[in-house]
């Protein structure tokens, strides 16, 4: 009896708890249904407006930078180095003296055959003045007359052979690092020095066969490089190969730019836009207003639903040309209409907002007017 009456005393006690348990988590459900029946506060955000900005077609390629003229300078003829007349690095204009090689021997030969060549010509000019006077026959006088000419050629043989161990720079320009030592040997061919034309330069660069209609000679060019990233160089397309590679179809086009600073060098990798003669009105929004998912790219319009709520509706769109922190829009809105230019990521379709005063940068509220957005802004 006892037993049954502790066990009635259990039970009675656990339903009290468990009574307790489920009715306060009831309590709590009704709380959240409550909140989550209450209209949420309209989210606040950003806008900005489909603007149609006046923009210059461009072909994006890649391509390297190369001198005019550059070459290793070498010698034609062995020697000696006895003077180096450079340092390196130094700017050289054409014909300066780069190294001298040992050529005393090479003069004493020419003095030689100078001497002969006096004497050859004392000789002709005697037997020009008996010639008249058959004081001689005609043939003395032709072999005095060969004699002459070839010990010109002697001499003028020499000369060469001594002016070649004179090297000079073939050009204006800037020397690299010197390859050659005071008092060194140097066998025919030896690279002594580097020299570059560095101003102007080429950047040489390639584009697809279907482009071939937009890269003639004089249309212009627009490069950065790594090493001057902030800085735009302008150039003109100077050349297009005749020729298309079979295996790539793409075609070489060479651009020559002022280098006035030297800051180009050749090797540099350089990002090349050939850009069209004509700007066209294209409409555009901050790269911030735009976001994806697995159906491409989209943006949240802002418009008004039924019950005069201001909403963000989702918009699928697709891009063309990026400019700096600017893409080009080609569907899926209309000029003038406004989106939410930031927070993508915290909205759903239909959701209710709250625009903030004013649009975000560049005041895409006010009246849509063409804009020419310059390349040096764009690569920024």
């Amino acid at each position: 009896m006892k037993t049954a009456v502790r066990m009635i005393v259990v039970l009675a006690l656990l339903a009290v708890i468990l009574g307790g348990i489920f009715g306060w988590k009831f309590l709590q459900m009704q709380k959240m249904g409550e909140q989550m029946s209450q209209a949420q506060p309209p989210t606040p955000v950003d806008s900005v407006t489909l603007d149609a900005k006046a923009w210059r077609p461009e072909i994006k390629s890649v391509g390297s930078l190369r001198a005019i003229n550059g070459v290793a300078v070498s010698n034609e003829v062995a020697g000696v180095v006895s003077e180096i007349a450079f340092e390196s690095g130094q700017r050289v204009a054409r014909g300066d003296i780069l190294i001298k090689l040992e050529d005393s021997v090479d003069r004493a030969a020419l003095a030689a055959l100078e001497a002969q060549a006096r004497l050859a010509n004392e000789t002709f000019r005697r037997y020009s003045d008996l010639l008249p006077r058959n004081a001689i026959s005609q043939s003395q006088y032709d072999e005095a007359q060969a004699n002459y000419q070839a010990a010109r050629a002697d001499v003028a043989q020499q000369q060469a052979q001594l002016d070649k161990k004179t090297i000079r720079a073939p050009f204006d320009g800037v020397v690299g690092l010197r390859q050659v030592d005071l008092g060194e040997y140097i066998a025919v061919g030896t690279p002594i020095v580097e020299l570059n034309m560095l101003d102007p330069i080429y950047v040489d660069y390639s584009v697809a066969e279907k482009q071939l209609d937009q890269v003639q000679a004089g249309r212009q060019v627009q490069i950065h490089v790594a090493a001057f990233s902030e800085r735009a160089f302008d150039g003109v397309i100077e050349a297009v190969a005749p020729t298309v590679d079979e295996s790539s179809r793409t075609l070489d086009v060479r651009a020559k730019l002022s280098n006035a600073e030297h800051l180009l060098r050749p090797g540099m990798f350089a990002d090349v836009r050939t850009l069209a003669p004509d700007t066209v009105s294209v409409p555009t929004l901050p790269r911030t207003a735009l976001a994806f998912n697995t159906y491409g790219d989209y943006v949240f319009k802002i418009v008004e639903n039924d019950q005069g709520q201001t909403i963000a509706q989702r918009a699928q769109v697709s891009i063309g040309q990026l400019r700096g922190d600017q893409v080009e829009i080609i569907e899926g809105l209309e000029p003038g209409d406004r989106v939410v230019a930031t927070g993508q990521l915290r909205l759903r379709d239909g959701q209710p907002i709250q625009v903030k005063g004013g649009d975000s940068e560049g005041n895409a509220d006010a009246p849509a007017a063409d804009t020419e957005v310059s390349n040096a802004e764009a690569q920024g």
